[in-house]
């Protein structure tokens, strides 16, 4: 039975309990975080404002909308209604707002990019269409390469998690209600908003893996936007039940205006008793970075004070100068063990995480990524000599091919073994015995090997 985070229902902080319980869940990959707009504050040119309020001021213009009449500050959905009203074509402010985006290039917002930083979420849900939240992920995991997997529901285009979320080693976006397009495929307005819902809760266009994994695990939404009435039908079709029936998991509402709506939060203090409110957004956040990023410190002063190693997944397509590690299937936890210690020091590091193993596309794309990478480590173990047959082997076979172009004394190839597999009797090709093997127990990568690499940039960079 899982324990209640130990939060009051007002807009005031958690007690160091309750912080303790959500980093637990955190740590354990139980909390998905749920993010709205009010995360979205953009430096533009006028000063520091609510992304979708300079939207909504932009598009207005764009689509010669009087907003004198209209409440301020301006929502999109205001001046959707207005354009609307004067028999304008919907599709165009669709258009129109996906070109003022082009236009402009937004650095992702502080809060962002902490959530970034935590490490432990590997699955973001997003009601907002705009792409500053992968955007932060990919300048945060993946040194600004677009490596975050995004996908984005609409209902004539009914998009799930492409697989299980325990069977899926990528970091995610998923775009609950659209995401920025030239077409009405992302929510707008009020009117597109019950549109999704509808479809949301349709027993044909939900996305059943996705709601499966919102039923079964603590969410935080932070910075919502939601109404008294959508703030309760979020939940209730989150978490597919009654929600004054009992459950294991809790919700944190985390925002500016939820704790200000005192008939939302008598609801949620009598009927929904395990969602629980905070109060805004960016504390929230940074309350909960600052939390989380000193709880890995004491695996930093283990390590003689350095940054702790911890695993992030290579980005889908291989960087520009990245090392090549390849590596049997089976090998993969001292693999992401190495490339953690590697990323750690500064290199860039890749391999292919998906292990396709099969077809002509992956097999060029392997190809092709070994003729360019900087150096090539083969990784060897008990288990590449019990695979006689395997795909790592054409890899180390083009790493091969690859060497008769290279200089003789130039080194390219990096073997390191991960256990005690004897050197003498190694299954390997006779060029990786032509050059010295380094032993990284379990893929821990020394002091001394991190150094050498860096010297073999060092020197091809002179």
């Amino acid at each position: 039975m899982t324990t209640p985070l130990a939060a009051t229902s007002l807009p005031q902080a958690f007690d160091d309990d309750a912080w303790d319980d959500l980093l637990n869940y955190i740590e354990e990959h139980r909390v998905i975080p749920i993010i709205g707009p009010d995360l979205l504050r953009v430096q533009t040119d006028t000063g520091l404002r609510p992304l979708y309020v300079w939207l909504a001021e932009k598009l207005a213009a764009r689509l010669a909308v009087d907003t004198s009449a209209l409440p301020q500050p301006l929502s999109l959905n205001d001046v959707m209604c207005s354009y609307l009203g004067q028999r304008g074509r919907r599709e165009e402010a669709y258009t129109r707002l996906r070109s003022i985006m082009r236009e402009v290039q937004f650095e992702p917002p502080q809060a962002l990019r902490q959530l970034a930083q935590i490490t432990d979420f590997d699955l973001f849900v997003t009601t907002t269409f705009d792409p500053l939240l992968e955007n932060a992920l990919n300048l945060e995991r993946f040194g600004g390469q677009p490596s975050t997997e995004v996908v984005a529901y609409a209902p004539n285009r009914v998009a799930d998690l492409p697989v299980e979320r325990a069977d899926s080693r990528r970091t995610m976006v998923y775009h609950l209600l659209g995401r920025l397009s030239a077409s009405p495929t992302y929510v707008l307005s009020d009117e597109d908003m019950l549109e999704f819902i509808c479809a949301l809760q349709s027993e044909h266009l939900t996305p059943e893996k996705l709601f499966h994994e919102l039923e079964h695990n603590h969410l935080l939404l932070i910075g919502s936007d939601f109404s008294n009435w959508l703030a309760r039908l979020f939940l209730r079709m989150a978490k597919r039940k009654r929600l004054s029936d009992p459950r294991d998991f809790t919700e944190v509402f985390a925002d500016d205006h939820t704790s200000k709506d005192e008939r939302l939060v008598a609801f949620l203090q009598q009927v929904s008793v395990r969602t629980r409110v905070y109060g805004g957004a960016e504390s929230f956040v940074a309350e909960l970075h600052a939390r989380w990023s000193a709880r890995q410190r004491p695996a930093s002063a283990a390590n003689g004070g350095s940054a702790p190693q911890r695993f992030l997944p290579p980005a889908r397509e291989m960087p520009e100068n990245a090392i090549f590690i390849s590596y049997a299937r089976e090998d993969l936890p001292a693999v992401q063990h190495l490339k953690a210690g590697m990323d750690a020091a500064g290199l860039t590091t890749w391999f292919d995480l998906d292990r396709l193993e099969g077809g002509d596309d992956y097999d060029r794309k392997i190809r092709a990524n070994i003729a360019r990478c900087s150096f090539f480590v083969p990784v060897i173990s008990a288990t590449t000599q019990r695979r006689h047959e395997a795909y790592f082997r054409r890899e180390w076979s083009y790493a091969v091919d690859r060497s008769r172009s290279i200089a003789e004394g130039a080194v390219f190839m990096l073997p390191v073994c991960i256990d005690d597999t004897p050197e003498a009797t190694a299954l390997v090709p006779e060029q990786f015995k032509a050059v010295h093997m380094t032993r990284l127990a379990q893929g821990e990568a020394t002091p001394e090997f991190l150094r050498r690499l860096r010297e073999l940039f060092s020197g091809r960079s002179a």
